[in-house]
């Protein structure tokens, strides 16, 4: 019988590797730029492992992690650290649940990962929100479609990339919600302001049907060519009417998905909620916002209070 070769161990970590970033795409349905960053982690890691003469996955130690984390120590700055090692965890995670090892104890599970510090993100106050709001020229096709624009991302809080995406069918008016798709082609549904859906209903009345052509597609949002906005777009949208507000703050996009949270926050609603419109995966995500509203209350204590 003619015998089998055993596959090289290098092959084997391949393949192991490969799995993981297929069950990524498949059951968690991240995206291609998410896996991406996932699979450059793991060849680096796969790589030092080569380097230190070990057959797989399966011989790493601890004096093994401490040593590939000095190295990253001198390559990366604390956040590409954390990161690589998050990657890490859910990759080891992958490889006990799948049994591809008899390891039953994930080899990261008693290393920190290097402590960040959050800078807090800018937001706007409720009076520059509604100063910007007011500057588009609704009387004109392009700037009613600005308005609404500028509406729907703090009514919603919405990323540029879920603006750019939502499709006419995606607003229910009578539920009073929208149907977003956000990161890792993931729904979720955002209560969306009454006076908002009238904007849209407005924009779609007056505007879009001048904007469409006919082989515009079903997005909410197009251009004076009848296509899909494009990032640039939105930019230069929110750049050009903060300036004519003369907003002094640097501004940028994601700032009304800030402040959207802050202000929602501010007003008495609990993390959670918060976290399911933002289409957060991890709530600690959304919790910085609890510091934003920390900041928040010291500004007012020491503007307000005699002893302030």
């Amino acid at each position: 019988m003619k015998k089998i070769d055993h596959q090289p161990a290098k092959d084997l970590k391949l393949s192991q590797v490969q799995g993981f970033l297929l069950y990524l795409e498949l059951e968690r349905s991240l995206s291609i730029n998410t896996i991406n960053s996932y699979a450059f982690d793991l060849e680096k890691f796969r790589i030092f492992i080569e380097e230190q003469d070990l057959n797989g996955f399966e011989d790493v130690q601890d004096t093994h992690i401490e040593k590939f984390l000095a190295q990253l120590k001198k390559e990366y700055k604390a956040s590409s650290t954390a990161r690589l090692l998050s990657t890490l965890r859910q990759f080891y995670e992958y490889l006990i649940d799948t049994k591809t090892y008899s390891i039953k104890l994930n080899p990261l599970e008693f290393f920190d990962s290097p402590k960040l510090s959050r800078k807090l993100p800018d937001i706007l106050t409720i009076e520059e929100i509604e100063k910007i709001l007011s500057q588009p020229d609704v009387n004109i096709s392009l700037g009613l479609r600005d308005k609404t624009i500028l509406e729907i991302m703090y009514a919603c809080g919405l990323r540029v990339s879920e603006v750019l995406t939502i499709k006419t069918s995606n607003v229910l008016y009578e539920d009073e919600v929208i149907r977003v798709i956000g990161k890792g082609s993931k729904e979720r549904i955002v209560p969306i302001a009454v006076s908002t859906l009238e904007w849209i209903k407005l924009y779609i009345t007056n505007s879009r049907s001048t904007l469409a052509k006919p082989n515009s597609e079903d997005y909410l949002f197009l251009n004076w060519r009848g296509k899909a906005l494009s990032r640039m777009a939105i930019w230069d949208i929110i750049s050009k009417y903060s300036k004519m507000a003369k907003i002094a703050k640097k501004i940028h996009p994601h700032i009304f998905r800030h402040s959207f949270a802050t202000h929602l926050l501010e007003g008495g609603a609990d993390l959670r909620s918060i976290q399911e419109m933002l289409g957060h995966a991890d709530i600690s995500t959304t919790q910085i916002y609890t510091h934003v509203d920390i900041s928040y209350l010291k500004q007012v204590h020491k503007e307000f209070h005699p002893r302030g």
